[in-house]
């Protein structure tokens, strides 16, 4: 029944952004196998305007508090989100889309661990390394191009501006499975998978990579304000 339902919405959500946003998709996913769809993260539209670019289903982690009503938040569960608790490693959530993946579906995820609140790329998070030691699948980067400009931090009702969804050439990352007594090995393999797919992420959208200052934090790269949005 949800995969029905979800259907609808995807006609329905891609409807309505054709007309409103001139949308649009370049690349595709792999039409089989567990993918795991790393995107950057602008816009509360994000999701629904990810998935109806995407022709599989598709599970998505995002945060535990967005949907605090207990009946809406178990309908969209059921739809495909998987609330993801921060400040911690969430093993029930990283859980369940590895166990997705493993049985060979699509799971977002949003490397940044947040919504950009002035359109830089900002800083990834290890979640990502993680899924890939755990499953060794194939990592799509996706870039939504114009959703900061449809709905930025703050605006209360979406705007009608072009948007484009860009999905990447999945990444394989062949150092999977670091040793989990060796903690050091570990921390390098994540560092490298969100660093790399943080990378590919940027050239999709043409916009610079997040940079790392001397004492790890994370520095937005000087830009002009047009381009520090994913906007047109």
């Amino acid at each position: 029944m949800s995969g029905f339902v979800y259907g609808i919405l995807w006609v329905l959500v891609r409807s309505v952004a054709w007309v409103f946003f001139r949308y649009r998709v370049e690349g595709e996913l792999p039409k089989t196998g567990g993918v795991l769809v790393a995107a950057n993260h602008a816009s509360y539209v994000d999701i629904p305007l990810l998935g109806c670019g995407m022709t599989r289903r598709a599970w998505y982690l995002g945060r535990s508090d967005l949907f605090p009503v207990p009946v809406l938040n178990q309908i969209l569960q059921s739809l495909g989100w998987i609330p993801l608790r921060l400040g911690r490693l969430d093993r029930e959530a990283f859980g369940k889309a590895i166990s997705l993946i493993q049985a060979g579906k699509v799971v977002v995820i949003f490397p940044e661990g947040g919504r950009t609140l002035d359109g830089h790329l900002r800083q990834p998070k290890a979640g990502i390394g993680i899924i890939v030691s755990q499953t060794g699948c194939p990592v799509v980067p996706a870039y939504l191009k114009g959703t900061f400009d449809v709905l930025p931090t703050g605006a209360k009702w979406p705007r009608f501006r072009p948007v484009t969804v860009k999905l990447g050439t999945p990444l394989t990352f062949e150092n999977g499975h670091p040793k989990e007594h060796d903690k050091g090995d570990a921390k390098r393999f994540y560092q490298l998978v969100s660093r790399t797919v943080i990378a590919q992420i940027a050239a999709l959208g043409n916009v610079p990579p997040p940079m790392v200052g001397h004492e790890g934090d994370p520095v937005a790269p000087e830009r002009s304000a047009a381009d520090a949005r994913n906007a047109e």
